[in-house]
């Protein structure tokens, strides 16, 4: 039971999700920075899936979720990806800039 109970955990932080903001996102939301939506989607998905199943397994999962460990966890995760999308958008507005001024000549 441990090991299924570290493995469900495991599972968890990998697909990073609190349960309240996996209702609120959209896969195919435009101008989103938040690298985590899929994700929580198939978070989602699985806690759907488990539910189903085994209503006391997916209460297991919804508060596992909500430890202090994996808040912590993808709340770190959240942000160093924002600023990871944040340079990569500034990245391609250089090269956008530099292929029109260089290149192009505009």
């Amino acid at each position: 039971m441990l090991q299924s109970r570290a493995l469900v955990l495991a599972l968890i932080l990998l697909l990073g999700t609190t349960l309240p903001e996996v209702q609120s996102k959209s896969i195919f939301e435009r101008d989103r920075r938040d690298w985590l939506v899929i994700p929580d989607a198939i978070a989602a998905y699985i806690y759907e899936t488990v539910s189903k199943v085994s209503p006391k397994a997916a209460r297991f999962l919804a508060d596992a979720a909500q430890t202090q460990a994996v808040v912590a966890t993808r709340t770190f995760l959240i942000r160093e990806t924002t600023k990871l999308s944040i340079l990569a958008e500034q990245l391609v507005e250089k090269i956008k800039n530099l292929w029109y001024t260089k290149v192009l000549g505009y």
